[in-house]
């Protein structure tokens, strides 16, 4: 009898303690990266902002005159999933969430820097909340004009459900249950998580709050969660897409190698000179600037009627050169192929940008149509990598990005459009950019400019 107490009360004992170590296992690898009692395993830099502990949340209180502060964890991550709650009160209160995040102690006269990738809070009208900013870097990387529906998931003075993945080189964010942005890079391996509180420029907004709450991250057994929605994909691979946009009908119009799905304009093959393929980047060199009267245009074998185009472009001093699209090469005219153009300039070097009409001539513009309404804060610098976007809707809505920016937008054979024809350098040409399909051209302008990560999407 003694011996079968003895076993009951062993097999009790042992439920027991597996019964308390439940809530370790049930938690399913989550860690919490704030006790909810006080700020250890954080440390605040680069600012003079305050961080408290109130009721179990993080409270970031702004100081007038101080620059952009943050409260930055003293571990590192690779890769993990990070949840938080984020809430700010004020419409002027923009903040954010470092992931991986840099900090140069040395910059700044030694008060120093915080840099990289960060998840955007923007309750402003902009709306560009759990977008991708490279803070103190390169800038927008993932501007919510990329995805407009989800500018409306931040909500101001409530608490805000962010999820970040930050798994190799993808970064993909979710606001409050909805897939916001999806960026793939490789500047940064690991880093520090912050929570930023942003400097103000009015004296009156000192003291505007900014809370955290429900801090966790997971780093092990990470397995990627996969976007429903069709979302646009900022990739900064070379050459290379992700698989989620091989299963969202994207594919390569360039593959990094060769000419393959290219020929010159008005020619059977690709020119044999003057193009070039080097290491991945296919280059128009530099001749004597003139419009298609060295190695000439080149344009895609196919022909395409809606469509989602994008491309990154990188500038010579000087140079001009464009992106065309609806190109018939019915014309045969000796100069340059005709179609509509995305113009490709050295806005500040090139006379052709004080040409034309109210600047329809400049940097993305619809050319010789309609300018480009761009601000320079979002423009790379000559010698710098800027990435193109137009997309065609099936009924002939058409758009320009620059940079993750939508610059115009105009529907094709529309009234307006063909008043714009009518006093434009295309009135010669009938039915001008109306046709149903065409090809895309890589313009030769007589300047070097080189082209990379060409893609294209056919859209119904």
């Amino acid at each position: 009898m003694k011996k079968l107490y003895s076993k009951f009360l062993l097999v009790w004992l042992s439920s027991l303690m597996l019964t308390c170590a439940a809530p370790e296992t049930s938690t399913d690898g989550w860690q919490d990266l704030f006790n909810g009692k006080d700020l250890t395993g954080w440390k605040a830099v680069a600012g003079t902002a305050k961080f408290t502990v109130e009721d179990g949340e993080i409270v970031g209180s702004a100081v007038a005159g101080s620059p952009n502060t943050f409260l930055i964890t003293e571990e590192s991550f690779g890769d993990f999933i990070l949840e938080l709650e984020l809430k700010v009160e004020h419409e002027t209160s923009n903040s954010g969430v470092m992931a991986r995040g840099q900090f140069d102690s040395q910059a700044r006269d030694g008060n120093g820097l915080v840099y990289g990738y960060q998840i955007e809070a923007d309750p402003s009208d902009r709306g560009w909340s759990a977008g991708v900013y490279d803070e103190a870097r390169r800038g927008w990387l993932y501007p919510l004009e990329l995805n407009p529906e989800a500018k409306k998931a931040f909500k101001l003075g409530e608490f805000n459900q962010y999820r970040i993945e930050v798994i190799g080189d993808e970064i993909k964010t979710w606001l409050n249950g909805q897939e916001v942005a999806y960026v793939v890079d490789h500047m940064d391996k690991s880093g520090f998580i912050g929570l930023q509180v942003h400097s103000i420029s009015n004296p009156e907004d000192a003291g505007n709050k900014t809370y955290f709450r429900n801090i966790r991250i997971k780093t092990k057994n990470l397995e990627p969660t996969p976007f429903q929605k069709d979302i646009f994909v900022v990739n900064n691979r070379l050459n290379e897409l992700t698989d989620y946009e091989k299963n969202q009908g994207w594919r390569l119009l360039f593959n990094g190698e060769n000419s393959e799905g290219w020929v010159g304009a008005y020619q059977d093959s690709f020119p044999d000179f003057g193009w070039s393929v080097n290491e991945g980047i296919l280059t128009i060199a530099e001749s004597d600037g003139g419009e298609s009267t060295n190695a000439g245009d080149i344009v895609t074998t196919e022909e395409f009627s809606a469509f989602d185009f994008a491309f990154e472009f990188k500038l010579t001093e000087g140079a001009n050169s464009g992106v065309k699209y609806f190109v018939t090469l019915e014309e045969e005219n000796t100069g340059s192929a005709i179609g509509l153009e995305y113009q490709i300039l050295d806005d500040e070097r090139h006379p052709d940008a004080k040409m034309g009409r109210d600047g329809n001539r400049t940097l993305a513009s619809l050319y010789d149509l309609i300018k480009a309404d761009k601000q320079d804060r979002f423009l790379k610098p000559i010698g710098e990598w800027n990435k193109g976007r137009i997309v065609v809707y099936p009924d002939n809505k058409v758009e320009h990005y620059l940079n993750g920016i939508k610059v115009l937008d105009y529907v094709r054979g529309s009234e307006e459009f063909k008043d714009l024809v009518e006093i434009s350098k295309y009135k010669v040409w009938e039915n001008f950019g109306q046709a149903p399909e065409g090809h895309l051209l890589l313009q030769d302008h007589g300047n070097e400019v080189s082209f990379k990560n060409i893609k294209i999407k056919t859209l119904n």
